[in-house]
């Protein structure tokens, strides 16, 4: 099984995937800080409420077993809906919304691929549960925005990247082997840089000689 979060650390890198999988290797820099920090206010519950036409849960466990994933969704809103789908527990029928939180969005006003293929990931696991066609949603922080993601018009898209994503993602898990640097990777945004690629003391031959005659 893979674990949804993850898909976002082998599309950044392969061998980031691999240390923090198959090393448990882990590193904070001040952007993984502030993530945990937000995310940890939205997991808090303090965002869950129920009204007459909504109800509102955060941190809300996720799987698909046909797919092999899993995880744990930022928030989910089932809103009221004639048309919608019957959930155990709640009366009537509903539209599944799921909402990922973000610390910032792209200055251009872009989607990040990183961050759709996270939420579309939850998204095959919300439809898997509750047998529906979920929406799914990411909210920035920085500019308080809520976008939609486009998965109606683009399922096929990223149905394919996710596949083989996952796919390559369940080999490098399998083998035990974790896959080299990529050629022109860019490593200074990453939290393990210092693990992955560790800074050797430099030395010479003289002060080895120097060190055993002693």
């Amino acid at each position: 099984m893979i674990n949804i979060r993850t898909i976002q650390h082998y599309m950044y890198c392969p061998r980031r995937f691999g240390l923090l999988e198959i090393e448990n290797a882990w590193a904070e820099n001040v952007s993984v800080v502030l993530a945990n920090i937000m995310h940890e206010n939205v997991h808090s519950g303090k965002h869950q409420f129920k009204s007459n036409n909504k109800v509102v849960l955060s941190s809300v466990t996720l799987y698909n077993d046909e797919l092999g994933l899993y995880g744990v969704a930022d928030c989910i809103e089932f809103c009221k809906n004639k048309d919608g789908v019957p959930i155990d527990g709640l009366d009537g029928k509903y539209t599944v919304r799921l909402v990922e939180y973000k610390p910032t969005q792209p200055k251009d006003g872009s989607i990040r691929e990183t961050d759709a293929i996270q939420v579309f990931a939850q998204k095959l696991c919300a439809d898997y549960i509750w047998k529906c066609n979920s929406e799914g949603c990411i909210y920035y922080a920085d500019t308080k925005k809520r976008v939609k993601m486009p998965f109606d018009e683009e399922y096929d898209r990223y149905k394919a990247l996710l596949d083989d994503l996952v796919g390559k993602m369940q080999n490098v898990m399998e083998s035990g082997v974790i896959p080299p640097k990529i050629k022109g990777q860019k490593c200074s945004g990453c939290s393990i840089k210092d693990l992955c690629m560790p800074k050797t003391k430099k030395y010479s031959i003289k002060q080895l000689i120097e060190e055993d005659c002693v």
